[in-house]
């Protein structure tokens, strides 16, 4: 709900406020993010004087009124505010954003060439103006009020005649008052180590979280939350940002000497500098904000709700599905790859997938990308014929593809040398034996999108792995002029957008799975446009327990692309038992990445078991709401799904080693209705406070990487 008073904003939603106020200055201040408390909290906003911290010339002389301390909602460079800022033009003497009026409307609001927040949402739009530079920023807020979140972005327009740069273009800042007891949780990690939690303390200083990339990375996630030291998963105020964008992006975070903290989140300046011709507006890509008083997990379980409401495109294919690469990478037949399929028929499997290899003169990583054209001989005929066979054993076909990038020992390089990332008079950066192909250039663009039709188009064709293998380095397009070439990071960005949105609306039918050497482009862009995406190349049972929790904090199980994997592990060298494997890829989006000829009887007749019992509970892992129940650090990754109903809990996880001498662990359930009872599958009974106080008992394991499965059910009577 967005009301209005005088010159005050009030945006809430179930459970929380954000209020913003126009100063008689008529900059625009930032008043109170938090709970709903029922009245403005203006009040609140007193400061005093700070030396060296000077007033803006309509205040000289209160030494009180000072940018450099005031919270502000959209602070820019120049004004004597010397915190990070938001905005900044180049060469300017400051860029000085004023109020200018308001507005306020109702339905979905689109960014063009970006993905966004779907749906009917309310919409405050507030309009501030520099009118020395003639340049205006519009701030638009969308209010999700069932998710508790608000959506932000900002459009750039420049009413001169000539154009101007845009140095600093963040996507939205937010001024918040904290303390010494103030955490920051971030999501580092490397490739095989994706989003691995860290949790510090926030001191005076400026913490960066960047990629410059060319995608959101291995490195960082563009997602953060702001809490207190006290603030566990059931209690306590929390603060997440999440960027709704897969290129390099920057999060900047300032505790200044007020210990305020300042908030940035917007496409990365160190390599995006955008051009603003004359009336020619420019919008950043959104960020969604969540407030939490009730602990991490109902953070966690709004952003869920959010990404699945909101941001994921229909989709009603949910396949349990065996990935060809494991079992046979590069070399492969006709015979081998229905070998596979013979042996998945008879798992109970329902889609087949054919990795890396299948095309050009594909046979090792140097060559072949670019060059989308099956190898009928290594094939052993004609792609059509291959998937009707594999389609007659009862498996649908699914394929995996690597769009953006092109190998120079390809037919499409030799022809258009031009068509990718190549600075002049340079010799390209290589990583893998690729480079990136030019998504700047719209014929790039068109040659891609006629190419996945015809492939897409000409077969019956169930899913499709987009794989994304390298980071960009050689930032310089043929069809941008010179002046212009510090746009292409975003401009590439767009163009990968547009083909996945041309493609995604031909074939509405397929399911496309993101992929970016495992999980180096997992981001809520990305899920706009594919519904699940590869979580991590590592799939190692302990490992993936720790990247799995990391991803969880903002995105929901059913994105998690998680497979049964080889043993010993190709990551880690690991062993780990079917069951272990399956308990963790169970809470994601579930399949098999392992030569299936080379499991015995009783691993055949177990994974037709693990199957139907995934069928099974795979309503809770899409639809049930996620509880982190313990974290890695403690041994023990534990959740818990529940359904809506709260009629049906599943407890799952692992226990990375066995202790000697020590007394049976104990886990307490969250979120279950107290006087109810529960009943698991050997026929005991608790109450819904029984299992939230004093919990249950994990049975005695032995050995490493022990597999936790607990079912409950609601509903027994006495």
């Amino acid at each position: 709900m967005i009301t209005v008073l005088d010159n005050l904003f009030l945006l809430e939603t179930e459970n929380s406020s954000y209020q913003m106020k126009v100063g008689a200055q008529g900059l625009l201040m930032h008043v109170w993010y938090g709970a709903r408390t029922g009245q403005p909290m203006d009040y609140l906003n007193q400061t005093i004087d700070f030396g060296f911290s000077g007033q803006v010339y309509e205040d000289q002389f209160d030494r009180t009124i000072s940018p450099d301390t005031m919270m502000l909602e959209y602070p820019c460079e120049g004004i004597g505010d010397y915190r990070i800022t938001a905005a900044k033009v180049e060469g300017a003497y400051g860029l000085d954003l004023r109020y200018a009026g308001y507005e306020i409307g109702q339905g979905e609001y689109e960014v063009t060439g970006l993905p966004h927040v779907r749906g009917n949402l309310e919409q405050l739009t507030i309009h501030l103006k520099d009118e020395v530079h003639q340049i205006q920023a519009d701030l638009v807020y969308l209010v999700d009020v069932q998710n508790d979140a608000i959506i932000r972005n900002v459009v750039f327009t420049n009413t001169l005649s000539k154009p101007v740069k845009l140095e600093r273009s963040f996507s939205m800042a937010l001024d918040l008052p904290t303390s010494d007891q103030t955490e920051l949780i971030s999501f580092p990690g490397s490739h095989n180590k994706e989003r691995l939690l860290t949790r510090q303390p926030l001191n005076q200083n400026i913490v960066t979280f960047s990629s410059k990339r060319g995608t959101s990375s291995h490195q960082q996630n563009p997602a953060l939350v702001i809490c207190d030291k006290a603030t566990t998963e059931e209690t306590g105020e929390a603060y997440g940002v999440l960027f709704v964008y897969s290129g390099s992006f920057k999060i900047e975070v300032e505790k200044d000497q007020t210990t305020q903290t300042r908030i940035l989140c917007g496409v990365n300046p160190e390599v995006t500098c955008w051009t603003l011709d004359p009336n020619v507006p420019f919008e950043t890509p959104q960020t969604i904000l969540f407030y939490s008083d009730q602990g991490l997990g109902q953070l966690s379980r709004n952003s869920h709700n959010l990404i699945r409401q909101r941001i994921l495109p229909k989709n009603d294919y949910h396949p349990i599905l065996i990935n060809t690469w494991e079992a046979v990478y590069f070399d492969f037949d006709r015979q081998k790859l229905l070998a596979i399929a013979d042996e998945a028929a008879k798992l109970d499997v329902d889609l087949y997938v054919m990795d890396d290899g299948w095309f050009g003169a594909r046979n090792s990583d140097l060559a072949g990308l670019g060059d989308w054209t099956p190898n009928e001989e290594k094939l052993g005929g004609t792609l059509g014929s291959l998937i009707e066979e594999i389609n007659a054993k009862g498996l649908d076909f699914g394929i995996w593809i690597e769009p953006e990038m092109v190998n120079k020992n390809s037919d499409l390089f030799r022809a258009h040398p031009d068509w990718a990332l190549i600075a002049p008079n340079r010799k390209p950066a290589i990583s893998r034996g690729q480079m990136v192909l030019d998504l700047c250039n719209p014929e790039v663009v068109d040659y891609l999108e006629t190419c996945f039709t015809n492939l897409l188009g000409s077969s019956n064709i169930r899913y499709v792995k987009w794989d994304m293998n390298r980071s960009l380095a050689d930032l310089y397009s043929s069809v941008l002029p010179e002046e212009r070439q510090e746009e292409v990071s975003h401009r590439y960005m767009l163009g990968v957008y547009d083909l996945l949105g041309r493609l995604t609306s031909k074939f509405p039918n397929i399911l496309f799975e993101g992929c970016s050497g495992g999980g180096g482009r997992f981001d809520a862009g990305m899920l706009f446009y594919t519904p699940q995406i590869w979580c991590s190349d590592d799939t190692d049972v302990h490992e993936r327990s720790k990247i799995q929790y990391g991803t969880s904090f903002f995105y929901p199980p059913c994105t998690m692309g998680a497979h049964v994997s080889e043993v010993p592990n190709h990551q880690t060298g690991r062993t780990a038992s079917l069951d272990a494997r399956a308990v963790m890829a169970m809470a994601g989006t579930y399949g098999y990445e392992l030569d299936l000829g080379k499991l015995n009887e009783q691993d055949q007749e177990e994974i037709r078991t693990l199957n139907a019992k995934f069928r099974e509970i795979q309503p809770l892992v899409l639809e049930g709401d996620y509880t982190r129940l313990s974290a890695p650090e403690n041994g023990l990754v534990l959740t818990q799904f529940t359904d809506p109903n709260q009629d049906r809990i599943l407890v799952s996880g692992i226990l990375y080693e066995t202790r000697p001498t020590t007394m049976p662990r104990r886990i307490r359930l969250q979120n279950l209705d107290p006087n109810a009872r529960y009943q698991n599958k050997e026929g005991q009974i608790f109450t819904g406070q029984a299992l939230m106080k004093g919990g249950l008992v994990l049975e005695k394991t032995t050995g490493t990487d022990c597999p936790i499965f607990i079912e409950l059910q609601k509903g027994v009577e006495e």
